[in-house]
């Protein structure tokens, strides 16, 4: 092998290891928020159908096709053992 070739390889673990290095102690924290982002979503999405009065209900409509297949997750997630939702029956 040329040892250009080696020396590319040997930066490119470096700049990995950097990377992992940096970014390891985060990736629960940055996992937590989009989670926690997803469920602000889905109470915006689903709040009229839970009972909430949701001012912008006539946007969030089209959505709902979008967030049924995640909904029996979400669910779980938020400590309901069944579907607050008596017309969707997931579990």
């Amino acid at each position: 092998m040329p040892p250009q070739h080696d020396a590319r390889s040997l930066w490119e673990r470096i700049s990995h290891g950097l990377r992992e290095f940096y970014v390891a102690p985060y990736r629960r924290t940055f996992a937590r928020a989009r989670r926690d982002e997803e469920d602000l979503f889905m109470i915006m999405v689903l709040a009229e159908a839970l009972g909430i009065p949701n001012p912008v209900s006539y946007y969030t409509i089209e959505l709902l096709p979008v967030i049924y297949e995640r909904f029996h997750e979400w669910h779980k997630r938020q400590g309901m053992d069944s579907s607050p939702l008596e017309y969707l029956a997931c579990c």
